[in-house]
């Protein structure tokens, strides 16, 4: 009876919330405002589906992506706001460049402003606190681990057309300068020889390809070409999906765990 009566609820969508939230109010059974709660959750879950499936079909953006992942955690996430965090930092990055400016110099005055002046703050990878994976609560605290930092670089990168991409390095989220003209005279070329340098989104840390080289010798891996491809706005949603899964690794939250991990699976 509850299965069928749930399922009645939740065909209503997001319409039927306000209703749930007075119900959970006016109700003093921590039983039924648990039930409520859950299918307050399954509706928001169902609608986040919906939406992530539209956007991997449709005009895959990285900053629509991130939001989505970030509204499984904070369904009333207020995106305006994110919106203004960016285009602020848009503004502030914009005022220091120019056309003159080598690479190294483009991505120095990038980090100048987002690590020193913005006081953006990196922090390593823990699955105890879902809100360094998200990128409005990295915005908001000015703090957040070297995959949603990347992502926020890679936001701001396309924001300003500097050719800065996640590339796939074991154990690592780096992000790297792909050389737009070597790209176009030889798109069949090997992946690391388009890459001028990589960069660390964890405090802004920049490395040569022979650091990357010595890099793959210590952890005994071989590196192949699949390592050094830019990675698409689809794959880093989707790992921000796999490492946010990570966090609620534990038996009250392993039904976050198995939808956040579905959710992954629809961008396979």
């Amino acid at each position: 009876m509850y299965s069928t009566v749930s399922d009645k609820i939740i065909s209503f969508g997001k319409d039927i919330i306000p209703n749930l939230e007075s119900l959970w109010e006016n109700t003093h059974n921590e039983e039924i405002q648990e039930r409520i709660e859950l299918l307050i959750h399954r509706v928001h879950f169902r609608d986040l589906r919906d939406e992530l499936i539209a956007w991997r079909d449709g005009d895959v953006d990285l900053l629509t992506g991130a939001l989505l992942v970030a509204r499984y955690h904070y369904p009333d996430l207020p995106v305006k706001d994110v919106h203004r965090d960016l285009e602020k930092l848009k503004r502030n990055t914009w005022l220091e460049l120019n056309n003159y400016l080598t690479p190294l110099e483009q991505v120095n005055v990038i980090n100048s402003i987002f690590y020193n002046y913005y006081k953006q703050k990196g922090v390593e990878f823990s699955y105890s606190n879902p809100d360094e994976y998200l990128i409005n609560k990295a915005l908001e605290t000015k703090k957040g681990n070297a995959l949603c930092n990347g992502i926020i670089y890679l936001i701001l990168c396309e924001m300003l057309d500097i050719p800065v991409k996640a590339v796939h390095i074991p154990r690592q989220f780096l992000l790297a300068y792909i050389d737009p003209q070597y790209e176009i005279l030889h798109p069949a070329g090997q992946a690391s020889q388009k890459i001028n340098f990589y960069i660390d989104p964890l405090n802004g840390q920049m490395y040569s390809q022979k650091d990357v080289e010595n890099y793959f010798k210590r952890i005994d891996v071989t590196p192949t070409n699949s390592y050094f491809r830019q990675m698409s706005s689809k794959r880093v949603i989707r790992f921000l999906l796999e490492e946010l899964s990570k966090c609620f690794d534990n038996d009250r939250n392993r039904y976050k765990m198995d939808e956040l991990i579905l959710l992954a699976g629809l961008l396979d």
